[in-house]
């Protein structure tokens, strides 16, 4: 499970006091509001007098006079829907690094043609989205929040446009979050006959039987989870995350934490103790905030993992892009690493 910019330890991390200014007038001129409609769901989009509706994986059914144009989303969710042609007026989430160049999670989306609301966990500028006059807010949801919306900021956020979540995690495996991003991209507008969009999935559904016949091919390859932090080394279960479950159902063998966090997700091993797992591949958090292998380097543990000596690190995608272009690549380079993995014992 992804952990926050600001937190490792916690799942929603501490959460930043604050407000915004001239949201009674913002509220007045967007006058959005989550309207229970009687007939919800991704199928009944685009309905009778160009109504829009849509029922999310929280349960809300969310109608709208018209199809949303001013739409604002999460990073991720942003990036997977403008892999279907699907653009958004702003974002939140990691989007851009230091340097300007788009993070790892904005995917292909040009990170100069959105507003950036908030660059890290729990920084979204309200007065800012109110500017937008939103129609509709869009992210994922691991345990029934709305992912990287401030819990102090809420109800604000909350009250200026109706707001949808895709599951990502608990019981959901990846087939599910892709074929939601997808119902949800299609009631947008998305042209689901397009011919990269049948591409990608076609390619999707190549790359996952090829996982399957490596895992077949060369078995017994165990694969640790594992994130980089200056002072402590994560180590994920592969039970909470879309993605994972998913590599599991094609036979990839996870290591398995002993000791989770609180929440389920991950073991928090102190660097002294970062062998406690034998693993001959090691896929390690992607993500900008945590530490990859170079500046894990000067970490003497692990320089004396097993995988690491053995140059089976592989970058793990902690965040996936819900699209089918996205998450094939996913799948493939899993599978090219099986395939070439060395059991190191």
């Amino acid at each position: 499970m992804p952990k926050s910019r600001s937190s490792l330890l916690t799942r929603r991390g501490l959460i930043a006091a604050g407000g915004a200014l001239g949201l009674v007038a913002a509220l007045t001129a967007c006058g959005g509001s989550d309207a229970k409609s009687e007939k919800g769901g991704a199928d009944k989009a685009g309905a009778s007098q160009g109504a829009w509706t849509f029922k999310d994986d929280l349960g809300k059914d969310i109608s709208l006079k018209a199809k949303p144009k001013n739409i604002v989303a999460f990073t991720g969710t942003a990036a997977a829907l403008y892999d279907y042609g699907i653009p958004v007026k702003g974002v939140f989430g990691p989007t851009t690094l230091p340097d300007g160049k788009p993070d790892v999670q904005a995917g292909s989306m040009d990170v100069s043609k959105v507003e950036v609301l908030g660059n890290v966990y729990d920084q979204f500028n309200v007065e800012k989205y109110a500017a937008l006059q939103p129609d509709l807010l869009l992210t994922n949801t691991w345990d029934g929040t709305y992912w990287y919306v401030p819990e102090a900021s809420k109800d604000k956020i909350l009250k200026l446009a109706p707001a949808a979540a895709i599951s990502v995690g608990g019981d959901v495996s990846l087939t599910k979050p892709l074929e939601r991003m997808a119902e949800l991209a299609k009631s947008l507008g998305a042209d689901m006959n397009a011919k990269n969009v049948v591409d990608a999935k076609t390619r999707f559904e190549a790359a996952s039987a090829k996982l399957r016949a490596a895992t077949k091919a060369n078995p017994g390859v165990k694969v640790l989870v594992g994130s980089g932090a200056d002072q402590m080394f994560y180590v994920s279960t592969a039970k909470t995350s879309a993605d994972l479950k998913y590599f599991e159902e094609l036979g990839v063998e996870f290591v398995t934490p002993e000791k989770l966090d609180e929440g389920g997700f991950f073991e928090s091993l102190s660097w002294e103790n970062a062998g406690k797992y034998k693993a001959d591949v090691i896929m390690l958090d992607n993500r900008s905030a945590t530490l990859q292998p170079e500046a894990l380097k000067a970490k003497p543990t692990w320089n004396e993992l097993p995988a690491v000596k053995a140059g089976q690190v592989v970058p793990r995608v902690t965040e996936p892009i819900y699209s089918y272009d996205k998450a094939a690549k996913l799948v493939e380079d899993l599978a090219t690493s099986i395939e070439k993995a060395k059991k190191l014992g």
